[in-house]
């Protein structure tokens, strides 16, 4: 069966001092969803930003925006991404005290809910959610940091995970994080990706080009995904 295939910029790697253009520029490239990395120098060793910037974002386009929570504890930001504007909220296992509750209240708050798994976070904790999931993140990088390497080990677990999805009968999203460039992207998706978060690989590059835009890699990275039978 056929799958549909989506690229997720992380406004993380984007120029904070345009924002909103940055967002504008990269959706009208053919990306299509925007990606927040939020981090909260607890959870990992960095400190990004908040509720704030995507209220702010907000009115600026209607691609969906896919938040990526490094906090803990976690429960009591959902609610606010949720107000501002969020239509994705993902979080990690090890910063609930009650994955259940946590799923919970996301989807309560009228957001679709995910769980990410680190690269060392076994697959266990999908043994009881699968049908509370809209999307499951895995991160093929230690988060904490953008412009880090693909851990290549990272592919049996997408594997394995896109099995449970198939087993489930369920249409949950699987998104890759964390190195995602073109020459990998399509090994990426061949191992059940769907969803994949470029940071570096699209910003960077944008502002690597005398346009500064962003239509020429978004276009290397769907013509690498053309490949994927």
């Amino acid at each position: 069966m056929s799958r549909t295939f989506r690229i997720a910029p992380s406004i993380l790697s984007a120029n904070f001092a345009k924002l909103g253009q940055e967002v504008t520029d990269v959706i009208a490239s053919g990306a299509d969803i925007i990606h927040f990395d939020v981090m909260d120098n607890h959870y990992v060793p960095n400190l990004t930003i908040g509720p704030l910037v995507c209220e702010s974002l907000r009115p600026v386009t209607d691609a969906i925006i896919d938040v990526h929570l490094m906090v803990k504890p976690v429960d009591r930001i959902i609610p606010d991404f949720a107000k501002a504007g969020a239509n994705i909220i993902t979080f990690h296992p090890e910063a609930s005290e009650h994955i259940d509750r946590s799923l919970a209240l996301i989807r309560d708050s009228g957001c679709k809910a995910g769980l990410v798994f680190n690269p060392a976070t076994p697959l266990n904790y999908l043994d009881h959610v699968m049908d509370k999931l809209d999307m499951i993140l895995l991160m093929s990088v230690n988060p904490g940091f953008g412009g880090q390497k693909f851990i290549p080990e990272t592919l049996n677990k997408i594997r394995a995970v896109r099995e449970r999805i198939d087993a489930s009968g369920r249409d949950i999203w699987l998104e890759v994080d964390g190195g995602v460039k073109t020459d990998n992207i399509a090994e990426v998706a061949r191992a059940g990706a769907d969803v994949f978060v470029a940071g570096s690989a699209v910003f960077g590059a944008g502002r690597d080009s005398d346009a500064h835009h962003y239509d020429s890699i978004v276009a290397a990275l769907r013509a690498e995904l053309a490949k994927v039978a």
